[in-house]
């Protein structure tokens, strides 16, 4: 399945101005970001003091607190940095369904919302990477400097495409391995693999990256809307199983995908990251000011 284009239209970024992405942690970057740091440096809202020592610039000395206590103290102030984002992008097969009754394809959501959180961070001068990942990472994009930076990115995620099975635990070590500040991590998928999500996100918290988890669902992966014999085809296998659906089938399957959804959140929330189950027969706009904002991945600004 190929991505949409255009994954946005202006309508939707003149309204994502106003949002920033956010995060718990803070993270030691490049200057010149629009969110807080705890970290001391170079800035323009001041911080605290702390005893001078040698080699320190003496340009940021107190003099008045000196004339009053004769001890040197340095003003430290608040640091704005850019902080290392990187959307994980789920690419596999099991992305294609959906849409059959409302809404759209999980791959399609994805890759709007992909964009939409771009769109927020550019804005914000955030640095940015787009990783698309299904048995393993592919390829990615690189973005920061402004919201003139966004057209590249748009016409990267228009440009992808959907193929083979998923291996969200292979992705996470890749990813690992290539990076190396740590910083926030977003993943979009559905979380439809047979590796182990939650030792993946384990080393994710290792290596120091805050998570946020956004699993996406299509109404069918939850509340299959077919009844009688069927013959069931996994999208990234390809492997048929007949089975006989009826109510009950319906409501037991319906359990089990709650649990996973729950089985996924129990390990973000274990490593302090964040957890947000997205429907997509829902509006992209509706997702992002409604269930993004309201659970603290983005805020107005």
């Amino acid at each position: 399945m190929q991505a949409p284009d255009p994954v946005l239209d202006r309508h939707a970024l003149e309204r994502l101005e106003r949002l920033a992405l956010k995060w718990a942690r803070s993270f030691e970057g490049l200057l010149g970001g629009a969110n807080r740091s705890q970290y001391p440096g170079a800035g323009h809202e001041f911080l605290d003091h702390r005893p001078f020592q040698q080699g320190d610039d003496y340009r940021q000395v107190n003099w008045r607190a000196y004339m009053r206590l004769e001890r040197l103290f340095l003003r430290m102030f608040r640091t704005e940095p850019r902080t290392p984002v990187a959307i994980l992008l789920d690419t596999s097969e099991s992305m294609t369904t959906g849409g059959v009754e409302s809404g759209e394809p999980k791959f399609h959501f994805a890759c709007r919302l992909a964009a939409a959180l771009c769109y927020v961070g550019l804005v914000r001068l955030e640095t940015l990477r787009i990783v698309p990942f299904a048995a393993g990472v592919g390829e990615e994009y690189r973005a920061q400097g402004g919201r003139h930076r966004f057209a590249p990115a748009a016409a990267f995620l228009s440009g992808l495409e959907t193929a083979g099975e998923s291996d969200f635990a292979l992705a996470v070590r890749q990813y690992c391995e290539r990076t190396g500040a740590p910083g926030l991590v977003i993943v979009l998928s559905d979380f439809l693999d047979d590796s182990d999500c939650p030792a993946a996100l384990e080393r994710l918290a290792g290596e120091g990256h805050e998570i946020h988890l956004v699993h996406l669902g299509a109404p069918e992966d939850r509340t299959p809307p077919w009844e009688g014999e069927l013959e069931l085809a996994d999208a990234e296998s390809g492997q048929v199983r007949r089975v006989q659906a009826d109510a009950e089938t319906a409501r037991l399957h319906a359990e089990a995908y709650d649990e996973y959804g729950a089985l996924i959140e129990r390990a973000a929330r274990r490593h302090e990251g964040r957890y947000l189950h997205l429907m997509t027969d829902a509006s992209l706009e509706d997702s992002v000011f409604g269930a993004m904002l309201g659970a603290g991945a983005v805020s107005l600004q």
